[in-house]
């Protein structure tokens, strides 16, 4: 339950985000964040805030472990939408790599969603990645690369 143990304190962040996702696209756009993140519940929670301060944006993640099924839930919450995502991505950590799922919606069609983190004493990576063919294949559609600061 203590998998995101190693994300707490604060960060600075290299985004990498595909500018027209599933459409064949190779253009990127880089900007920086800056995140804090807490651990909760004895390391069974975990929450962060991320800024996105050329974008002029802010996100929150809440990650909460299930011990009945031993997976995480992850849900998200901008700061243009002000709403929390209500159906989360799920699954869990093998070692320091976690791999998590769920659905998400692209241009108005229905689409799986994958998250991917490495985790590092120093630093980490998150990835996402879309698939419209119920996870046949997966394009990689935003990175961030964390650094502690």
């Amino acid at each position: 339950m203590n998998d995101f143990d190693f994300f707490a304190g604060h960060w600075n962040v290299v985004n990498r985000r595909l500018v027209k996702p599933l459409s064949g696209s190779d253009e990127w756009d880089e900007f920086p964040g800056r995140t804090v993140a807490t651990r909760h519940f004895q390391g069974a929670a975990s929450f962060d805030e991320i800024e996105f301060p050329t974008k002029g944006f802010h996100g929150l993640t809440l990650r909460v472990y299930d011990p009945a099924s031993r997976q995480w839930s992850i849900y998200w919450a901008s700061s243009t939408r002000g709403v929390l995502d209500t159906r989360p991505m799920v699954g869990g950590f093998d070692g320091d790599r976690g791999v998590f799922y769920g659905e998400e919606s692209h241009e108005g069609r229905p689409v799986r969603c994958r998250f991917v983190w490495t985790a590092g004493a120093d630093t980490a990576r998150w990835e996402q990645a879309f698939s419209d063919d119920d996870g046949r294949t997966w394009e990689t559609n935003w990175t961030m690369d964390f650094s502690r600061a």
